[in-house]
């Protein structure tokens, strides 16, 4: 790769210029040195690329084209939000029934769009909302329309795509022009099939990890993939993700599996028992495949750590958004970094207020884990949130995302903290550091994270922003 220079940028509070040769960083040097290819900084802050830790990359790309739902305050608005799509199928996407006061129905869909196949999906994807007409074509007799948890997804496979790799590589780019280098890709599907198909059409935007999904274990034994690998032919944009699995459900579907009850709605779901969820973990590290757990409710969260500590395991937890107290400690202690995802604090707020009563001090516990010495890794989950780490990094610091005051303060965690925890807990650019960075227009520690603007992003040196 041709050596180039990254001029004008502020490093640790000195202007300097970035030399960088075959893709990775080779000095800092004095504004003007001599060198090759010269890019401008702007005099923008260099940092380490972001890192979005949990992405569902082809439902964040199709969500990015339909109906957002996310207004809506009961089922009926969201009804009449969706009646604007002209498409043979409608989609929606984001809707959030946790606090509505009707029920969704495919009967009003029915009433308000007669013969029309709608599908309509929730915030937080755990429920698909299906008009009698989409029920009809995916030959499905449900009584409700209103599928959750493992039907939910199972139906979701099944509905009809667009262009989904020309729509994931689009969301890719729009990633990068946030500072994004690397997605953690979650969906359920043979992800590293995937991304290899799409590599044939053109180089994505950022690198990736291809999360294998439950059904895919023995298969990816079978083809040798081990976590952390990459996969041949890439050029180091693709390697092999952790192992996902499923101990409970979601806050919003009240199928997080707490140990105390909801109202009316039982103490949530068990999706994967211990009795299956341990075996399935061991196999998987024998094989040098890291499990990456979800778990949300604080039951499910006790439940995945007997696990990993039953089996031996390093690993990752996906949520631990309700953490019994007795088990903050347990994730330092086992090896189990906390996958988060801060905007969903905010977002979720409400909800929580609603159906975690009395329990919100430990909800989203991210100072609480920090300081019981867990490992943080911050996501977004896309598209139950958007595809954007200072969405994340902003609500990790201010637990707000609007003009109310904080939720939890005493759970904020420090800039810096959040900063590593965005970016694969790189800290800051170094002689040595593969060149995946980026150029921030302002001083994160000004403040006015959310809309931080980018001047360029890099990945191995290739410029794939500004």
């Amino acid at each position: 790769m041709t050596d180039l220079v990254l001029r004008n940028v502020h490093r640790h509070g000195r202007l300097v210029d970035v030399q960088v040769s075959g893709g990775v960083v080779t000095a800092f040097a004095e504004p003007g040195t001599p060198a090759g290819e010269e890019i401008d900084g702007q005099g923008g802050h260099l940092l380490p690329g972001l890192v979005d830790a949990h992405v569902h990359m082809q439902q964040w790309a199709a969500t990015r084209r339909r109906i957002p739902l996310g207004q809506a305050n009961s089922a009926a608005e969201a009804v009449e939000l969706v009646r604007t799509g002209a498409d043979d199928w409608v989609f929606g996407a984001n809707f959030v029934d946790g606090l509505w006061p009707d029920a969704p129905h495919k009967d009003l869909l029915e009433a308000a769009m007669p013969g029309r196949k709608v599908a309509m999906f929730s915030s937080d994807l755990h429920t698909l909302w299906l008009s009698p007409a989409a029920l009809k074509e995916l030959a499905l007799d449900h009584p409700t329309g209103v599928l959750v948890e493992a039907e939910c997804m199972a139906v979701t496979a099944r509905l009809p795509a667009g262009d989904t790799d020309a729509w994931v590589l689009e969301a890719a780019d729009a990633a990068a022009a946030r500072g994004v280098t690397k997605i953690v890709d979650y969906e359920l599907t043979d992800t590293i099939a995937d991304w290899k198909r799409r590599l044939a059409i053109r180089p994505p935007s950022v690198r990736v990890a291809g999360v294998i999904a439950k059904h895919l274990l023995e298969l990816t034994i079978e083809r040798g993939y081990r976590t952390g690998s990459v996969v041949p032919g890439s050029d180091g944009l693709l390697t092999v993700g952790p192992y996902k699995l499923f101990v409970d459900g979601s806050l919003n579907t009240r199928t997080a599996y707490c140990h105390e009850p909801y109202d009316g709605h039982g103490h949530g779901m068990v999706v994967v028992p211990p009795e299956e969820l341990v075996p399935l973990m061991r196999r998987a590290w024998e094989n040098g495949i890291v499990p990456a757990v979800h778990a949300i409710g604080d039951r499910a969260n006790e439940i995945a750590l007997d696990a990993f500590e039953e089996v031996g395991c390093l690993g990752r937890i996906e949520h631990a958004q309700l953490v019994s107290e007795r088990d903050l400690s347990r994730f330092a202690q086992l090896g189990v970094i906390a996958s988060v995802q801060p905007a969903h604090a905010p977002d979720d707020r409400d909800v929580a207020d609603r159906h975690w009563a009395g329990r919100t001090a430990r909800a989203f516990p991210y100072q609480s884990l920090l300081a019981a010495g867990a490992t943080l890794e911050i996501g977004s989950d896309a598209p139950v949130a958007p595809l954007d780490p200072w969405d994340g990094i902003a609500s990790a610091v201010t637990r707000t995302d609007d003009s109310r005051p904080a939720w939890h303060p005493e759970q904020r965690i420090p800039l810096d903290v959040a900063l590593a925890a965005a970016c694969g807990g790189r800290r800051s650019v170094e002689v040595g550091d593969e060149a995946d960075l980026l150029v921030a227009e302002r001083d994160p520690a000004a403040g006015e994270l959310r809309d931080m603007p980018i001047v360029l992003t890099m990945l191995g040196g290739r410029i794939t922003h500004g």
